[in-house]
């Protein structure tokens, strides 16, 4: 794991990362609904093969975060530069070209397709056959499909579910369906990939695999993984950089040890000691 190492606007990232523009910087970023503020003046930088962390209490506004990165929502104030480009009035899709991909919460697959055509629907930024060839089934389509199942398959066996390819997506266990969301994700060719509580739901030998899974991606597609997840002993183990949410606003950031001995992350999760 690389030491975090200062850049610029005092953020840190990892040391392999330093000679390389930030894949993500977040300047200042905030939002508003009606008169409450959910989140507030967030400021991270992210190295371009750093494994991150975004932690907090349950409403802590973390996967507001998430949303703002990925233009669910608009910010209401701040800025968001995805590999030194401004992503402000792109759309859900035009940041996802841009290199921006996730997964969620509550799993979100098309139940009723095949897992390998779920793989293909996160490829469709890379397939360049037009609308009519497609309805014609001409030669360039062929080809095409052909290299989107070679390529889905490959994705596939990074998590050994290639085999798995003719199975509906909805008909998975749990925590193969996490797994299929994870490479849907890739499949759309990301410089950084939020995960959304990937853990959630899994045993400790399904989440000690999904560690291992986590820096093989990172180490296979040289990118940025960023995720919010409850889990600590994951965290803690994987991730190099942690960001801690309260109440919208950033409460810490560092490595692992400086974050399980801050006090103020302590307070913020398991509350105030009572004056004897």
């Amino acid at each position: 794991m690389s030491k975090l190492v200062s850049v610029q606007r005092e953020a840190r990232i990892p040391e392999r990362d330093a000679d390389k523009s930030p894949i993500l910087e977040c300047i200042g970023l905030g939002i508003d609904f009606g008169g409450l503020t959910a989140v507030d003046d967030f400021n991270l930088t992210i190295g371009r093969t750093e494994i991150a962390g975004l932690i907090g209490p349950n409403g802590a506004g973390k996967t507001t975060v998430f949303n703002l990165l990925t233009k669910v929502y608009q910010p209401t104030r701040g800025t968001v530069l995805l590999g030194g480009i401004d992503t402000h009035g792109m759309n859900t899709v035009q940041v996802n070209q841009a290199g921006i991909a996730r997964t969620f919460q509550n799993i979100r697959l098309f139940s009723s397709l095949t897992v390998e055509e779920n793989v293909k629907i996160g490829l469709h930024n890379q397939l360049p056959y037009s609308m009519w060839s497609g309805i014609l089934r001409a030669p360039s389509y062929w080809k095409q499909e052909k290299k989107a199942h070679e390529k889905a398959m490959e994705l596939l066996s990074i998590f050994d579910m290639q085999d798995l390819a003719d199975h509906r997506a909805g008909s998975l266990p749990y925590g193969a369906q996490r797994r299929l969301e994870i490479v849907r994700a890739l499949a759309t060719n990301p410089g950084i990939l939020l995960l959304d509580e990937p853990a959630a739901g899994m045993n400790p030998s399904e989440t000690a695999e999904l560690m291992d899974n986590i820096r093989k991606i990172r180490d296979m597609f040289h990118i940025a993984i960023m995720l919010i997840e409850h889990d600590m002993s994951l965290v803690m183990g994987i991730c190099e950089g942690i960001c801690v949410l309260n109440y919208g606003k950033i409460i810490a950031k560092g490595t692992p040890e400086e974050i399980q001995s801050n006090p103020t992350v302590i307070e913020a999760y398991l509350g105030k000691k009572k004056e004897a």
